[in-house]
């Protein structure tokens, strides 16, 4: 997707089409807690063989009092989905503003609330919000304009257009173009250079984390994966393995105990304690009969699944005809269905009514995906439109589900489907970057994304020196910075980390 001339001794390339010019961009400046705000909301444009075929929209934060200033670092911020734009972390926790959430998580009544936000990463770097294509205010010239080129009178067909953007591999290289993009424009290719990414997003990070060294020569300080997702196959459990079930069990024990279904009461000054007895059941107990299945003695067999039963929360009738399979669904289903509750999938210390408690399936909305979109999507559009400026007729889209229903592995196959996994990626890029660091972040409560999973793949990973990443989890799911209390904690490591990286960069 890079520009280039002729060879010399060719015939001339052909004259560049008519130009595309994106909406206009804008810029600001903003009282932030961390200083004043030099604000620059812009398309980034994306060409193949000479023509557009795609904008990228960003937000970018950098210091007034110290602009110019190669020394400050730079993040580039993303987040997942498929089919996210950056507004979660952009209003949730890393920019200026922020939405307002109830202290442990819950979404307020409307209407939302935009305010400053006293923790935003901007207190130690420089920010770039990235929408990769598909979301937020980015398009691929398809989505704006289906026809082929030379075909302006011609009716536009009724199917959706093909995005070649909407593949693993597309969209890494897409986002590689915009972030080296930015670099020029801004004269920033010397200063300090990381990259956040969340859920998705972390998958991203890590596979960008070898690519943008390898493909376009960018040097990384650091990288922050939150709430990853690093191997695509941990998502999904079968009849025939083991280890999505016992990465989401220490999770769904930990939501289970926090409201008082499981037989290990929650107390808040032993929640490492809790955390720490769930993994050892998972990874000695529950693994060896998820393996092995009927082949485990019978006596056995019941011993594991009434201790499962007692850790969850759940009947042993249930656990025992799943056979110790007890997915995140069922769970956050059946856990309160005596008081007609459903736990959310994303963060399972918060619940809603089911509105339809008698039908086979679940058919309600996740109190902690679809419940927060409208605070997401208000604080957002707020934030562009009024605070900094942004004039466009483009609806801003949080969260594109097209997007995520054509993934695709570069080639006729759904991306989610795929063993493709980015752990690998990430071992590479630290062999090639001896003074590359990691940051791993996760929310206790998340069932979507467990931090079992990521523990288990870095204890996998044979590093040469394990303090290179650091690790945490917070009280909280997917979104943890949601939680007042996480958002701080989140803040003082996330200063941490990215000081330590530049001094031992």
């Amino acid at each position: 997707m890079s520009e280039s001339s002729p060879p010399s001794g060719s015939l001339p390339a052909e004259p560049r089409p008519e130009a595309y010019a994106p909406p206009a961009g804008a810029r600001a400046e903003i009282d932030t807690p961390a200083g004043t705000a030099l604000v620059d909301a812009d398309w980034i444009l994306l060409r193949e063989r000479e023509r557009v075929v795609a904008d990228v929209f960003t937000v970018s934060y950098r210091r007034a009092a110290s602009d110019g200033d190669l020394e400050r670092p730079v993040t580039f911020v993303f987040n997942g989905g498929p089919g996210a734009s950056s507004a979660y972390l952009h209003v949730g926790a890393l920019g200026p503003r922020r939405v307002r959430f109830e202290s442990a998580g819950a979404p307020p009544p409307p209407p939302a609330r935009l305010e400053p936000n006293p923790q935003t990463w901007f207190h130690f770097t420089d920010l770039v919000f990235i929408d990769p294509v598909g979301t937020g205010f980015s398009r691929a010239l398809a989505e704006i304009d289906p026809r082929p080129p030379g075909t302006k009178d011609a009716e536009p067909k009724g199917e959706a257009p093909s995005i070649p953007f909407w593949a693993v591999e597309k969209d890494l290289d897409a986002l590689g173009e915009a972030i080296s993009r930015w670099l020029s424009k801004h004269h920033r290719w010397t200063s300090p250079a990381f990259l956040a990414g969340e859920s998705y997003g972390g998958f991203r990070v890590a596979r960008m984390a070898r690519s943008l060294q390898e493909k376009i020569g960018i040097g990384l300080n650091g990288v922050s994966l939150i709430s990853p997702a690093l191997e695509l196959m941990l998502l999904f459990g079968s009849d025939y393995d083991s280890l999505a079930w016992c990465d989401v069990f220490p999770s769904m024990a930990l939501a289970a105990a926090y409201h008082g279904r499981a037989a290990t009461p929650w107390q808040p000054d032993h929640i490492q304690t809790l955390q720490e007895e769930s993994e050892q059941f998972a990874a000695h107990r529950l693994a060896p009969l998820l393996a092995l299945g009927e082949a485990v003695p019978a006596e056995e067999r019941r011993a594991v699944l009434e201790e499962q039963s007692q850790r969850l929360g759940l009947s042993f009738d249930g656990v025992q005809r799943r056979l110790g399979r007890v997915s995140a669904p069922d769970f956050v289903r059946e856990l309160m269905r005596d008081e007609r509750r459903v736990l959310g999938l994303y963060d399972a210390s918060l619940t809603a009514v089911d509105p339809f408690p008698d039908r086979p399936s679940f058919e309600g909305p996740d109190p902690t995906l679809w419940a927060i979109e409208r605070v997401f999507t208000a604080g957002i559009n707020h934030l562009l439109r009024a605070e900094i400026g942004v004039e466009t007729e483009r609806d801003y889209r949080i969260l594109n589900m097209a997007v995520n229903q054509a993934w695709k592995v570069d080639r006729p196959r759904h991306g989610l489907d795929s063993r493709l996994g980015a752990t690998d990626e990430l071992r590479y890029a630290m062999s090639l970057n001896p003074h590359l660091k990691v940051f791993v972040s996760h929310g206790l409560f998340d069932l979507v994304t467990p931090y079992a999973a990521s523990k288990r793949l870095m204890g996998l990973m044979r590093l040469d020196n394990p303090d290179r990443i650091l690790r945490r989890e917070y009280l909280g799911g997917h979104m943890f910075y949601c939680w007042e209390r996480s958002r701080q904690a989140f803040f003082r490591d996330g200063r941490t980390f990215t000081e330590g990286a530049i001094r031992t960069g």
